[in-house]
């Protein structure tokens, strides 16, 4: 069963006096589990598409459905609500706060959320840590860490609030040829054990020939939808 729908989704801009289309009716179905790379040239819709099934676009029109909730009914307020709750996300400039440790820097959306208390957290922020291989790491500063490891913490943090999907936009863009390796395996190996879903947008060969599940855009509309 689908945990994410999206129906015709189309979205406009307006340049001037002319609209472009960045995506031209988009359906597409993602079932819990899968580990999905989203490619396509520059222009082609990669980013668009990726930030409107993160909730930080809204489409000009139809529908988004996560888990059988409509999200278009939502307004701002509880769209960014719903996107803090469910939705993680793996950015290639690893966004961690420096001044934060590593366990600190996992432990902010729920400390954020107000939802449990401190041992409630630290328990929890920790057996992400010990996923991602870093409890050694636990208490460092992200400058006193490798690319890499900034990285792992970037998706332990994703991980920390067991979110319905995960996006990665380019997650292996800024990393050697061997930590990359090393983060792909550690995305699969989350997939495969913990079941997450895994959505990613990418231009590195290595990521899509590690997908399950490949979406190729083109012009705005899916051109290729492969199942491996």
């Amino acid at each position: 069963m689908a945990i994410l729908t999206l129906k015709e989704i189309k979205k406009e801009f307006t340049k001037g006096e002319q609209k472009v289309f960045a995506l031209r009716g988009v359906d597409l179905n993602i079932d819990k589990g899968e580990f999905l790379s989203i490619v396509g040239p520059s222009g082609s819709g990669k980013t668009t598409l990726l930030n409107i099934i993160g909730c930080l676009d809204t489409p000009t029109s139809g529908n988004i459905e996560y888990d059988g909730k409509v999200l278009g009914t939502l307004n701002e307020k509880a769209l960014s609500q719903y996107r803090k709750e469910n939705i993680g996300f793996i950015f290639q400039s690893y966004n961690l706060i420096p001044v934060l440790s590593v366990l600190e820097n996992i432990e902010l959306p729920m400390v954020i959320e107000k939802k449990m208390d401190q041992s409630e957290i630290t328990e929890k922020a920790m057996d992400i840590i010990k996923a991602v291989g870093l409890e050694s790491m636990a208490h460092r500063l992200p400058r006193e860490i490798s690319g890499g490891q900034e990285q792992r913490v970037a998706i332990a943090r994703a991980l920390v609030k067991n979110p319905i999907v995960v996006l990665a936009d380019e997650p292996t863009a800024n990393l050697d040829s061997t930590t990359a390796q090393e983060i792909i395996a550690l995305m699969e190996k989350i997939n495969q054990e913990r079941q997450t879903t895994f959505v990613f947008s990418t231009h590195d060969p290595r990521m899509q020939e590690h997908a399950k599940r490949v979406i190729v855009l083109k012009d705005g509309a899916i051109a290729d939808d492969e199942r491996r």
